[in-house]
């Protein structure tokens, strides 16, 4: 009688251990993309270029993916962002011309924090952020360029809120992104590329950064709401790049109105949904 009860217990047990890992296996297949463009307003200062900061319209491109992974027991989920944006500048007098593109990547594992039924969920975690582009300047002969190419360590923090309007459904989020270590490529004050590249005349160019010398900050509010079987999402993005390395200040103020739409997925062929389980659902 002994042994055919442990035996049941062995039994149970692993069945619960399966359909854990069944669970955690079909958790990490959904997975919510989306996709958004919009327009707004920049403010351009490269020291480097110009002495004057240059201000106009910027066009940006957003696309963000984001599942449950198995650490922690399943409660991390990883986020990727894709940013391409890009303006055009003019100065405060309107002689001169500016032109901006930068494009940014990140990759943040949240751990989740779920309250309320899941209706709120507080998400905290480490972040990795890779940026590339370019400032041109019109009116130079010399130095008419700056290269924009910067990274490392960062936090992300996210706020998410389920809730209804009657019967109609609403998500809010809030979320920060905020670079804490990294390195960056810039010329020193007054030195060339041509001096860099070509006469080998470089200096420091690979600076070590923190927050006491590229304070920088990504924000971003969104609203998803659904119309017919389409989930749309509206947002406003608020990217402060900024720093000061080698005797040089740069920074890069935007302020951009979002819109686009959301695909809720579970990565099987043949089996794309439009809903999620609360219980698995990354965002």
């Amino acid at each position: 009688m002994k042994q055919k009860f442990i035996m049941l217990l062995i039994a149970l047990g692993s069945f619960l251990s399966v359909g854990a890992q069944e669970d955690s296996l079909r958790a990490t297949r959904y997975v919510m993309r989306s996709t958004l463009f919009g327009i707004g307003h920049s403010n351009v200062f490269e020291t480097y270029l110009s002495p004057l900061e240059y201000t106009g319209t910027e066009v940006r491109f957003l696309h963000e993916s984001m599942r449950m992974t198995r650490l922690l027991g399943g409660k991390v989920s990883g986020q990727s962002l894709i940013q391409v944006n890009a303006s055009y500048n003019k100065n405060i007098s309107q002689t001169a011309e500016m032109y901006a593109g930068l494009v940014n990547w990140s990759y943040a594992l949240h751990y989740q924090f779920r309250m309320n039924d899941d209706k709120l969920k507080i998400l905290v975690g480490p972040m990795l952020d890779l940026n590339g582009g370019v400032v041109y300047n019109r009116r130079n002969s010399n130095n008419p360029a700056q290269a924009k190419a910067y990274g490392g360590l960062g936090a992300s923090g996210m706020l998410i809120y389920k809730f209804r309007i009657a019967r109609y459904p609403l998500t809010v989020r809030y979320q920060a992104n905020l670079p804490l270590l990294g390195v960056m490529f810039s010329p020193e004050y007054g030195e060339s590329y041509y001096e860099i590249f070509s006469l080998g005349n470089g200096g420091r160019n690979v600076v070590f950064t923190s927050l006491h010398n590229n304070p920088s900050l990504r924000q971003m509010v969104t609203l998803d709401f659904p119309i017919h079987n389409v989930t749309m999402r509206v947002g406003y993005v608020c990217d402060i790049q900024q720093s000061k390395v080698n005797n040089l200040k740069s920074h890069t103020y935007s302020h951009n109105f979002m819109i686009g739409f959301v695909r809720n997925l579970y990565l099987l062929r043949g089996k794309n949904r439009i809903s999620m389980p609360l219980k698995v659902t990354p965002f």
